[in-house]
């Protein structure tokens, strides 16, 4: 019986077909950074101090100046406290010019920010002083969301086929993603972020095992990194979007409504062959097979095409599967520790861009565009010198960035930035190298 390599030597390795399909797979990638770092720029700080508004009661002819110094504390450096103020008293207003507060309090009102400001999450919804660490919540909270979706949908990709399950995360990625820009609270945003989160997930999970599917073992990693170029444009367009729409709501449409443009994959985006072999659906995969060779101005033998059979004892992958033998486990744990450190790395760095001194929008514009020769540049290493090697230097040329820039000064913005987008760089590489390395070592139905 032919193996199914045999078959893609025969139809082509990587012809017409696999080229066309890489760039069809490509599309869902370029929207999937608006997700991931779009938050950054809805969270920009501005200046706000608390509502104390209550004073308007006595003193309706107080200029704004002599409202905030009656009413607001001042801290060491001479500033409005912005978190906290003192509390309402029941006087007149020549009481209060006469004796002055002197008891303080948190914001109890609300606060005030610069009038004209576009709307964002944190003017919204009050994403300051104690409730500020809720914008760091939602996205651990997204985080947890990659981290469902890959554990849900890699196996459901496995039950029901890879294409499907790009179909549904795709679908709810674009339905919730737009649902996004109309929440009504912040706890809303969050879960509706959460959901977003599984299906990019997902969507990358099976981007990836097509990908790697249809094509011959020597042009996986070529598959796998040019389809990842297409998230690296994604970047660099976030970078753009964000800097001319300021308005959060408004940039969640823009950057989630064009994923309802890849509808028509519903009718050109095909089912992995091999995956239909594994589960004993042989005239699908032949039609498939048949129709990837056309495309390539091929032909398959029919002799060839008939020791196309079902596989012995094929079975659904589980995730037990990962740690049943020795050899898969050590490989899974391996691989586990491998990827906690490129997403430690990438995401850290990624959801930072606003903390390392420089313009936010460059930096993000910056963070992008190394991602290009990063994810390109990995066809050539992986090539030349291995999975392993390649893995292994990228892994710790990211860790000694990584502290180098814990002991830059925060006043050096400059050299810290240069650091941070090197950091990407060989981040983004060792991610990449990563997708790689896992489609190879991990059997088809555990993929």
């Amino acid at each position: 019986m032919a193996e199914f390599g045999d078959f893609l030597r025969a139809l082509g390795e990587c012809g017409r077909y696999q080229k066309l399909l890489v760039l069809l797979l490509s599309l869902p990638l370029l929207f999937n950074p608006f997700q991931m770092v779009g938050q950054v720029f809805m969270v920009v700080e501005v200046p706000y101090h608390c509502d104390t508004s209550w004073i308007r009661a006595v003193g309706p002819n107080l200029t704004e100046e002599e409202q905030l110094n009656l009413t607001l504390p001042r801290g060491t450096d001479g500033q409005f406290e912005q978190c906290s103020m003192y509390s309402p008293v029941d006087w007149d207003l020549d009481s209060i010019l006469a004796y002055g507060l002197n008891d303080t309090q948190k914001c109890s009102n609300g606060w005030v920010y610069p009038s004209g400001q576009p709307p964002s999450l944190l003017t919204e919804f009050d994403l300051v002083c104690d409730r500020a660490v809720l914008n760091d919540v939602s996205q651990s909270i997204y985080m947890a969301g990659l981290l469902v979706g890959a554990m849900f949908f890699g196996m459901l990709s496995d039950r029901i086929g890879r294409r499907p399950v790009l179909l549904i995360c795709m679908f709810i990625q674009s339905v919730f993603g737009l649902g996004i820009a109309f929440v009504p609270h912040f706890y809303v945003f969050i879960a509706f972020r959460f959901v977003v989160a599984t299906a990019v997930s997902g969507i990358m999970i099976t981007v990836v095992s097509l990908g790697t599917e249809w094509v011959g073992v020597s042009y996986r990693p070529k598959a796998v990194l040019i389809a990842h170029t297409a998230f690296a444009i994604g970047q660099m367009t976030v970078a753009g979007l964000s800097y001319g729409i300021r308005n959060w709501r408004l940039l969640e449409i823009v950057g989630s409504a064009p994923m309802f443009s890849l509808f028509f994959f519903i009718w050109v985006l095909p089912e992995s062959a091999r995956w239909l072999v594994t589960k004993g659906r042989i005239e699908e995969a032949k039609k498939l097979l048949q129709k990837a060779a056309a495309t390539n101005k091929r032909s398959l033998p029919p002799e060839l095409l008939e020791q196309l059979k079902p596989e012995k004892e094929a079975k659904s992958g589980s995730f037990l599967d990962l740690f049943r033998e020795k050899n898969q486990r050590k490989i899974t744990l391996v691989m586990s520790c491998v990827w906690f450190a490129d997403s430690i790395v990438y995401y850290g760095l990624s959801l930072s861009v606003t903390d390392f001194g420089l313009d936010i929008y460059l930096t993000q514009l910056a963070f992008g565009a190394v991602e290009l020769p990063a994810r390109l540049s990995c066809i050539f290493l992986l090539e030349w010198f291995g999975r392993k090697k390649v893995q292994g230097i990228l892994l710790i040329l990211s860790g000694l960035l990584c502290l180098i820039l814990t002991g830059i000064p925060a006043e050096q913005a400059l050299a810290i930035t240069v650091l941070a987008v090197i950091g990407k760089m060989t981040s983004t590489a060792a991610f990449s190298t990563s997708y790689v390395y896992a489609a190879e070592v991990f059997p088809t139905v555990i993929r």
